[in-house]
Protein backbone atom coordinates (compact mmCIF):
# COMPACT_ATOMS: atom_id res chain seq x y z
CA UNK A 1 0.00 0.00 0.00
CA UNK A 2 1.27 3.44 -0.91
CA UNK A 3 1.66 5.97 1.88
CA UNK A 4 -0.30 9.12 1.13
CA UNK A 5 -1.14 12.17 3.22
CA UNK A 6 -4.80 11.09 3.17
CA UNK A 7 -3.95 7.60 4.45
CA UNK A 8 -1.88 8.79 7.42
CA UNK A 9 -3.47 12.14 8.34
CA UNK A 10 -6.18 10.63 10.58
CA UNK A 11 -3.48 8.94 12.68
CA UNK A 12 -1.77 12.18 13.68
CA UNK A 13 -2.38 15.46 15.41
CA UNK A 14 -0.14 18.31 14.31
CA UNK A 15 2.09 17.68 17.33
CA UNK A 16 2.46 13.93 16.78
CA UNK A 17 3.01 14.40 13.02
CA UNK A 18 5.78 16.93 13.70
CA UNK A 19 7.39 14.58 16.25
CA UNK A 20 7.41 11.66 13.79
CA UNK A 21 8.61 13.92 10.97
CA UNK A 22 11.45 15.16 13.17
CA UNK A 23 12.39 11.62 14.17
CA UNK A 24 12.63 10.51 10.54
CA UNK A 25 14.53 13.64 9.46
CA UNK A 26 17.07 13.23 12.27
CA UNK A 27 17.63 9.59 11.36
CA UNK A 28 18.04 10.48 7.68
CA UNK A 29 20.46 13.32 8.51
CA UNK A 30 22.56 11.13 10.76
CA UNK A 31 22.75 8.39 8.13
CA UNK A 32 23.91 10.93 5.55
CA UNK A 33 26.51 12.37 7.93
CA UNK A 34 28.56 9.19 8.17
CA UNK A 35 27.27 8.00 11.55
CA UNK A 36 26.29 4.43 12.36
CA UNK A 37 22.64 5.31 11.77
CA UNK A 38 20.97 3.28 9.05
CA UNK A 39 19.56 5.19 6.08
CA UNK A 40 15.80 5.27 5.78
CA UNK A 41 14.27 2.73 3.46
CA UNK A 42 11.81 3.50 0.70
CA UNK A 43 8.75 3.08 2.95
CA UNK A 44 10.11 5.50 5.57
CA UNK A 45 11.20 8.01 2.92
CA UNK A 46 7.69 7.96 1.47
CA UNK A 47 6.28 8.30 4.99
CA UNK A 48 8.58 11.31 5.50
CA UNK A 49 7.24 12.93 2.33
CA UNK A 50 3.62 12.23 3.26
CA UNK A 51 4.19 13.51 6.81
CA UNK A 52 5.67 16.73 5.41
CA UNK A 53 2.42 17.30 3.53
CA UNK A 54 0.28 16.38 6.56
CA UNK A 55 2.17 18.87 8.73
CA UNK A 56 1.85 21.59 6.09
CA UNK A 57 -1.90 20.99 5.74
CA UNK A 58 -2.56 20.88 9.48
CA UNK A 59 -0.46 23.99 10.09
CA UNK A 60 -2.21 25.87 7.27
CA UNK A 61 -5.64 24.92 8.62
CA UNK A 62 -4.64 26.04 12.12
CA UNK A 63 -3.22 29.29 10.75
CA UNK A 64 -6.52 30.10 9.02
CA UNK A 65 -8.49 29.31 12.17
CA UNK A 66 -6.23 31.76 14.01
CA UNK A 67 -6.73 34.37 11.28
CA UNK A 68 -10.48 33.98 11.77
CA UNK A 69 -10.12 34.32 15.55
CA UNK A 70 -7.97 37.43 15.09
CA UNK A 71 -10.64 38.97 12.86
CA UNK A 72 -13.32 38.12 15.42
CA UNK A 73 -11.23 39.87 18.08
CA UNK A 74 -11.11 43.02 15.96
CA UNK A 75 -7.72 42.69 14.24
CA UNK A 76 -7.44 44.51 10.92
CA UNK A 77 -6.19 42.86 7.74
CA UNK A 78 -3.14 45.14 7.96
CA UNK A 79 -2.36 43.75 11.41
CA UNK A 80 -2.98 40.17 10.28
CA UNK A 81 -0.85 40.66 7.17
CA UNK A 82 1.98 42.07 9.30
CA UNK A 83 1.76 39.09 11.69
CA UNK A 84 1.99 36.74 8.68
CA UNK A 85 4.80 38.73 7.07
CA UNK A 86 2.70 39.69 4.06
CA UNK A 87 0.35 42.41 2.86
CA UNK A 88 -3.21 42.84 4.06
CA UNK A 89 -4.43 42.00 0.54
CA UNK A 90 -2.43 38.76 0.39
CA UNK A 91 -3.61 37.73 3.87
CA UNK A 92 -7.24 38.41 2.98
CA UNK A 93 -6.95 36.57 -0.35
CA UNK A 94 -5.38 33.52 1.31
CA UNK A 95 -8.14 33.47 3.90
CA UNK A 96 -10.92 33.78 1.32
CA UNK A 97 -9.34 30.95 -0.73
CA UNK A 98 -9.37 28.85 2.46
CA UNK A 99 -13.08 29.63 2.96
CA UNK A 100 -13.73 28.60 -0.67
CA UNK A 101 -11.81 25.35 -0.10
CA UNK A 102 -13.85 24.63 3.04
CA UNK A 103 -17.05 25.19 1.05
CA UNK A 104 -15.84 22.82 -1.67
CA UNK A 105 -14.91 20.17 0.91
CA UNK A 106 -18.34 20.11 2.52
CA UNK A 107 -20.04 16.77 2.04
CA UNK A 108 -16.97 14.98 0.71
CA UNK A 109 -16.15 11.68 2.42
CA UNK A 110 -13.60 12.13 5.20
CA UNK A 111 -13.79 15.94 5.13
CA UNK A 112 -15.78 18.33 7.25
CA UNK A 113 -15.79 21.54 5.27
CA UNK A 114 -18.25 24.41 5.71
CA UNK A 115 -21.94 24.27 4.95
CA UNK A 116 -23.69 27.35 3.50
CA UNK A 117 -24.30 28.88 6.92
CA UNK A 118 -20.66 28.36 7.97
CA UNK A 119 -19.47 29.91 4.69
CA UNK A 120 -21.72 32.95 5.15
CA UNK A 121 -20.49 33.41 8.71
CA UNK A 122 -16.83 33.02 7.68
CA UNK A 123 -17.24 35.56 4.88
CA UNK A 124 -18.95 38.02 7.24
CA UNK A 125 -16.08 37.69 9.73
CA UNK A 126 -13.48 38.09 6.96
CA UNK A 127 -15.10 41.16 5.45
CA UNK A 128 -13.03 42.89 2.80
CA UNK A 129 -9.30 43.59 2.78
CA UNK A 130 -9.88 47.24 3.70
CA UNK A 131 -12.22 46.50 6.60
CA UNK A 132 -11.21 46.60 10.24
Amino acid sequence: MTTTPQSIEPQYTLLTAVARLDELRVRESLAGAGSDAEALGRAELLELLALSEVVARKAAYGRQLTVRAARESGASWSQIGAALGTSKQAAWEAHTRWIDAQAAAYGRPGQLGFDEEDVAQARAIAGGPDEG
